[in-house]
């Protein structure tokens, strides 16, 4: 076989922490070679080395038979390597032109920097793939999440890259953005070009890959052949163990008090929402689920008071209107946001002060907050929910994306909130960590708090909602109870 990519005996320390152990990787040409493991098995880790985000320990890599040591992402993007991030890899403050051409804008060959012919060049990658309605000068933070992550893969394949990394990009998009980027990757194999693809959905994995590596705690596990890969099979070689698949609620629900939590009336939202209204009662988890543009992403804003709706209103258990965020955390409402990244964590920051972030005014003893009382709070907190790290001291940004979705609901439950808004709440987390937040959620729900939680994902809806609400083109389209046991196509039905 033709091989495109070696990894031998790749090791990575943060500190005293070891990310990875001796991994070994063999790409071939024109191959789908898929990357599982749990949180913090070093999927992320490794894939950064190869993208020259992050510089190895130790080990070495050889690419199209040549020695390959990317010193930046640049130097790997020149070499024919290109990654999509599991998070926003677009820079809020810069238009979409600069970020289609950060750091390349006087690369070799493109002479004086030209701000027309990067515009030009720009309109015309977006327009080649599909994203027409994109303004080349306004800020990439104005748009989306959603169409950030089309941004990035518009970039990569731009440059036409001879492998390209897809790290859990497609637990962010819609069923669109999804073909889409399905679309990109036969296209790498057709052409006989390579991809890395990494994925917590096994259903995914099985669909897309020809071949899959299996990483555990840093170290190499295993790699299957096509003819070998089974999910049960995948599932065991990830944990060490086999796992039950059960990790949905299992009671009949119904719990719910009758008292209200949250509640919103005639929410209105130009081109995004028309009239919106819902009860949360206390000892339940609602879902709302619809397509990405169906506007339940925005109405987890404005239920938080993070976005202003241009008619209707939000009201707390007591009454009290939320028309800010700091009216939403005074009423003890907690947002978890889809983007975690930009919109729920200080990713330079630490993991104490992640935590301690919305609870200062509650350490605070006059002027003064007390280091030892900020510490033992993270601790406490961080323990309760096995946060993987060295200690609440460690960079944030050197967390897997469970452990920092661990750790942003850490910073709700340090504050001492009961009301909960979750917008994909397991969304790029291994089976084992899902399971440890779904167990989370009927805590709470048990001892009378209330969960609203979005979601894109509908096994998920059905299998953690007492009551599931259907948006479609920004209204209400339908309802179902847990005690009516909706299947997927009941409510797929509802969504389009």
């Amino acid at each position: 076989m033709d091989v495109l990519l070696k990894v031998e005996d790749m090791r990575k320390d943060f500190g005293a922490t070891r990310a990875l152990a001796g991994v070994h990787l063999e790409l071939r040409r024109g191959e789908v070679h898929g990357l599982v493991g749990e949180n913090g098995s070093g999927k992320s880790t490794l894939s950064n080395i190869i993208a020259g985000v992050y510089r190895p320990s130790g080990g070495s890599m050889s690419l199209d038979g040549a020695a390959y040591s990317p010193q930046s992402v640049l130097a790997a993007s020149r070499a024919g390597v290109s990654l999509l991030a599991q998070e926003t890899g677009t820079i809020a403050g810069m238009s979409v032109y600069e970020n289609m051409f950060l750091g390349e804008e006087t690369a070799p060959g493109r002479g004086l920097v030209s701000v027309g012919r990067l515009k030009r060049e720009t309109r015309r990658i977006l327009d080649e793939n599909g994203l027409e309605g994109i303004d080349v000068e306004r800020d990439a933070a104005e748009y989306s999440f959603e169409q950030r992550k089309m941004l990035e893969v518009a970039r990569a394949v731009a440059h036409s890259p001879q492998l390209l990394i897809v790290d859990e990009t497609t637990t962010a998009l819609s069923h669109r953005g999804r073909q889409k980027i399905y679309e990109v990757i036969r296209a790498m194999r057709e052409d006989k070009r390579s991809v890395i693809f990494i994925s917590h959905d096994l259903d995914e994995i099985l669909d897309v890959c020809d071949r899959v590596t299996i990483l555990r705690d840093g170290q190499y596990i295993a790699t299957l052949e096509r003819a070998e890969l089974e999910k049960e099979r995948l599932r065991s070689l990830m944990i060490g163990r086999e796992f039950d698949g059960v990790y949905y609620r299992t009671d009949a629900g119904g719990g719910a008090s009758g008292e209200a939590a949250l509640s919103a009336s005639g929410i209105r939202l130009d081109g995004v929402l028309a009239g919106v209204s819902l009860t949360l009662r206390r000892g339940e988890i609602l879902g709302v689920g619809g397509l990405t543009e169906s506007g339940m992403h925005e109405l987890g804003k404005i239920l938080f008071g993070a976005l202003r709706p241009d008619s209707g209103e939000v009201l707390s258990a007591s009454g009290a209107r939320i028309r800010s965020t700091l009216d939403a955390v005074r009423e003890g409402i907690a947002y978890i946001p889809k983007d975690r990244d930009t919109e729920s964590l200080f990713i330079s920051a630490n993991i104490r002060d992640n935590i301690a972030a919305a609870s200062y005014d509650r350490l605070r003893r006059g002027a003064y907050i007390p280091p030892k009382a900020e510490r033992a709070m993270a601790e406490e907190l961080a323990g309760r929910l096995q946060v993987k790290m060295r200690s609440v001291a460690q960079q944030l940004g050197e967390l897997s994306g469970g452990n920092k979705q661990k750790v942003a609901i850490c910073k709700w439950l340090a504050r001492g909130s009961d009301v909960f808004i979750m917008d994909c709440p397991t969304r790029g987390i291994d089976v084992g960590v899902k399971a440890a937040i779904y167990r989370l959620m009927e805590e709470i729900r048990e001892k009378g708090g209330a969960i609203l939680m979005i979601s894109e994902e509908l096994t998920e809806l059905i299998g953690m909602s007492d009551r599931i609400l259907v948006l479609k083109d920004g209204a209400l389209s339908g309802e179902f109870l847990r005690a009516d046991a909706p299947g997927e196509q009941d409510i797929i039905r509802l969504m389009l």
